[in-house]
């Protein structure tokens, strides 16, 4: 009884944490957004930037506190529900509003330089190449699901946050890395990163298939099957918008061109 007691305390006491971390996220950027219309040298930050942030922390807060999450423990396909809120979902929405972006808007000219700088060094140029992304994103997720370490995370704690850490911020960079909402210090082809991001796709499906034939350590056959398809489907309906955008970047980038060649053959 005082195990379970002590239990239902740690759940409480994370909870409120992440309720806190949440609140404060989402307090810093409205109050950056108001700060930063207030100068007159800037564009007013776009309404549909709010609407991402929120709509993202919400679907981080989904996956990380409430029923969601609590079932989880215990029920693979909550658990797939809250890997697609946390890894997928709330990235992409995180990453189309824009929250460096707003951050070097606010700053004082001095801390954005310094800013800039962290953003181009070597380790950050590492990480958020699509390649190391991906294979951090994709990879991570095959080492969770087909070794014991799904099993071990149930029953421990700090595994079970820095798990859910990484595929939050991996499932970040890897979405910033394809799309380039932010500034960002390399600059790769469009057609690199189609290529990238169909590769990677193709390996978050074949993983999804994998769970549906060996399920994971601790997983019923049941639950895996539902789990892998809707890891399949559900991610299949955030990849098409991740998809969608990309493309509409790629045509926007060459429009320009493509008027300004049709100008010259015609005259």
């Amino acid at each position: 009884m005082d195990n379970h007691h002590l239990q239902h305390a740690d759940t409480f006491l994370f909870e409120l944490v992440i309720g806190i971390i949440l609140i404060m996220a989402l307090s810093l950027y409205i109050g950056a957004a108001i700060l930063s219309n207030r100068r007159r040298h800037l564009r007013r930050w776009p309404f549909i930037r709010y609407v991402f942030w929120i709509s993202g922390i919400i679907c981080v807060g989904l996956s990380m506190i409430g029923p969601l999450a609590n079932r989880a423990h215990i029920d693979f396909n909550a658990h797939m529900a809250g890997h697609l809120l946390l890894g997928m979902l709330a990235p992409l929405l995180l990453v189309l509003a824009a929250p460096v972006t707003l951050l070097l808007r606010t700053l004082h000219v001095s801390a954005a330089r310094r800013l800039t700088v962290l953003l181009r060094s070597w380790p950050l140029r590492l990480i958020s190449h699509p390649v190391v992304a991906s294979v951090l994103n994709i990879g991570g997720l095959w080492v969770l699901y087909t070794t014991e370490l799904y099993r071990m995370m149930q029953h421990n704690f700090l595994l079970h946050l820095v798990i859910h850490l990484h595929v939050f911020l991996a499932g970040y960079v890897f979405t910033g890395s394809i799309l380039y909402i932010e500034p960002i210090a390399h600059r790769f082809s469009f057609v690199y990163r189609s290529v990238v991001l169909v590769l990677a796709l193709a390996g978050h499906a074949i993983l999804s298939k994998y769970i549906y034939i060996e399920p994971p350590a601790g997983v019923t056959k049941t639950q895996a099957e539902t789990g892998g398809m809707l890891m399949y489907y559900g991610g299949d309906l955030i990849d098409i918008v991740l998809i969608f955008i990309l493309c509409m970047q790629w045509y926007k980038f060459t429009r320009p061109q493509a008027a300004l060649s049709l100008s010259k053959s015609c005259t």
